[in-house]
Order: structure tokens, then C-alpha cells, then sequence
């Protein structure tokens, strides 16, 4: 295709760009629930390139480590202690030093720590807001945009594996791949209305993980573990109801639209978390629920990611680096805003 066509693919919103490729729903709805992780509704313009999740995948391939996410982070802190470095956690920061313009260390518990440059990977917001001193703090922080939230995970524990009604055999590969339960872009277009109303997706989309089918450390024999991943569901809520209000019925919802595909999966339900906006944002200090950090739209994105002015990994002052979901590419477990920080920091150094 000439250029002027990719551009407006690039241009159009995701549904519009799966409507001029494909003619068969349900094959235009798997891809468009997959672009929507990222935050972005089918209808929003400027969001074609989220479509290219599946052929990422697909290129690329998916990899986790064994034991679950956390133990890419263990890796990292044997990585670092292995070439003399040092991991501290239970130490929140308290401020950045700058001295003359320049990053020069953090304060821990009254503590000063002193070094050549300082890489923060927490919210932009946190660190343009609360860790910088305030006559360092960038202009262009006010204008982000971190949104209202627009998804949740209901992690349950099970005594026995998922059984799907269309593959009723729980060694069938319907466990080890992620399940895309969306019927259709109806569905999809609904949920985000009623996130738009500040009310959680009465019929949710829903996004099914086992990874206990390809990992037997997750869970004991015979036990699974089974991630609901759903949208939309707002931070801020319509009316007078608050999250831990409705919490229990809104995770019951995420099982019952669950049961669709796989009944009877309740009466095996042995533990739960649901991790809902309000509990993502006090446990996890992500701002609003958003585990993207900063909406997902192209004002944000590429170079101006977090803002036009900080979006080489370099923050406000010299010597002082970003990274994280704040930055680009965004969120997601990949650490490509790591490496690419790193490869900034060193020719730096």
C-alpha cells in the first residue's frame, strides 16, 4: 500500500481499520478486544496501530516466567546482586536531590543516598509531583491525562482445572492459550459505555488466563489458578456507590459471565482477590486504577510520552532518567521501556 494509505489506517479508529481487512466478526471482535488492553476504545481515532497486538504475538510469541510474574522481578535482583549492586525494598523515596540542576542521589528515611544520576520507574505523576522539588517540576505534568481507570482482575483459586464447554476435556489447549471471551464488537462498544457513565460493564468482555495448565508450581495437582481480566470499570463511580460497596457483585458478575463459557467453575472456587480500580490504586499506587500508568492515546504516546519534554527517558533535570509504564512504548510486562532507558543511561554515563 502507498504511505498515504497506512497513514490513514493509522489515522482511523481500530474497529474502522479491522472493518476495511476483515469481513467475519468474530474474527475482527478477537482482534479488537485484544487491541483493547491497552486502554482505547474500538471507536476512538488515532488508535489503528493497537491492532497490531495479535501480529506481535504471533511474531514475536508470548514468554513468562516460571512461578508466575513475580519471579522475573527475583531474576532482576540476582541479576544486579550478581554484578555488585544493591536491591533495598520497604524503602519508599521521599524526595529526589538536585543540586544545581543536576539529580544527585535520594532521600529514604531521612536518609541521604548520594550518586551520579537517578532513574525513576514509578508514575510520572509521582515523580514530577512528590518526589521532584517543586521549582523542578515541569509544566507539562499538568496536562496528563491518567483517565478513570478501565479494567480488573479477578484472581481465583481453583480445586480442579477449568473445563470449557467447548472443549470439555481439561487437557484440551483451551487452558494454555489466553481465552478472548468477547461475542462480538456490540459487546465490546456497550462495556464502554457504561464505563463512560461511571458504572462497571454490566456484560464485560473478559480476557482468561490459566497458566497453571503450562506452569505446576501455580498450584497443587489437580488445582488451578484462573485469572479474569474485564473492562470496563471506572475509578470514579456514578452516585453514591463506592468500590468496596460493590466489590463482591461486581466480581460476582466478572464469574457468572465466566460460567458462560465454563460452567460450573463457581462450586470449584476455593480463594479470590479481585483487584478492582480503587484496590489497584491503594495497594499498587497506581493513580486511578490505570495499570498503564497514563492513558493510551496518541497525545501520549511515542515522543510524547510522558510529555514532549521528558519522552527520551530524560527527565526535567540532568542526570535524572525515566522509565516504566509512564514512558514509551507504555505498560505491559515487557521491559522495553527499561531497556531502551538503559541503552539512554549508559551512553549518558
Amino acid at each position: 500500500l502507498r504511505w498515504q494509505d497506512e497513514l490513514r489506517h493509522i489515522l482511523r479508529p481500530y474497529q474502522e481499520v479491522l472493518r476495511s481487512y476483515f469481513d467475519e466478526e468474530k474474527l475482527r471482535t478477537a482482534i479488537a478486544w485484544m487491541a483493547a488492553q491497552s486502554g482505547p476504545p474500538p471507536t476512538e481515532p488515532l488508535t489503528g496501530p493497537f491492532v497490531l497486538w495479535h501480529p506481535l504475538y504471533h511474531d514475536g510469541g508470548v514468554a513468562r516466567p516460571k512461578g508466575g510474574s513475580g519471579m522475573l522481578t527475583q531474576a532482576l535482583r540476582r541479576h544486579i546482586e550478581a554484578h555488585g549492586g544493591e536491591v533495598h525494598t520497604s524503602a519508599p523515596v521521599e524526595e529526589i536531590l538536585v543540586r544545581n540542576g543536576q539529580s544527585r542521589g535520594v532521600t529514604i528515611n531521612g536518609h541521604t543516598y548520594t550518586s551520579r544520576a537517578v532513574c525513576s520507574g514509578t508514575h510520572a505523576k509521582e515523580t514530577f509531583d512528590h518526589l521532584l522539588p517543586a521549582a523542578y517540576r515541569p509544566d507539562e505534568a499538568d496536562g496528563l491525562r491518567i483517565g478513570n481507570g478501565f479494567g480488573a482482575m479477578l484472581r481465583l483459586a481453583l480445586d480442579e482445572p477449568v473445563t470449557y464447554r467447548a472443549c470439555p476435556e481439561p487437557e484440551d489447549d483451551a487452558r494454555v492459550g489466553l481465552q478472548l471471551l468477547c461475542r462480538d464488537m456490540t459487546q465490546l462498544r456497550a462495556a464502554y459505555g457504561d464505563h463512560l457513565a461511571g458504572r462497571p460493564a454490566e456484560d464485560p468482555p473478559i480476557i482468561a488466563m490459566t497458566f497453571s495448565a503450562v506452569d505446576d508450581t501455580l498450584a497443587p495437582p489437580r488445582g488451578e489458578v484462573l485469572w479474569l481480566w474485564g473492562q470496563y470499570f471506572p475509578y470514579e463511580l456514578s452516585g453514591a456507590d463506592t468500590w468496596p460497596q460493590i466489590a463482591d457483585a461486581v466480581a460476582d458478575n466478572l464469574i457468572d459471565q465466566f460460567e458462560r463459557y465454563a460452567p460450573g467453575t463457581r462450586e470449584s472456587i476455593v480463594g479470590q482477590l479481585f483487584q478492582h480500580p480503587a484496590w489497584i490504586e491503594k495497594h499498587l499506587g497506581l493513580y486511578r486504577g490505570n495499570v498503564m500508568h497514563l492513558e493510551m492515546s496518541l497525545d501520549q504516546m511515542f515522543s510524547a510520552r510522558p510529555t514532549f519534554g521528558t519522552s527520551n527517558y530524560e527527565g526535567p533535570v540532568d542526570d535524572l532518567f525515566l522509565t516504566g509504564a509512564s514512558t514509551h512504548p507504555g505498560g505491559g510486562i515487557m521491559g522495553a521501556s527499561g531497556r531502551n532507558a538503559a541503552g539512554v543511561i549508559l551512553n549518558s554515563l
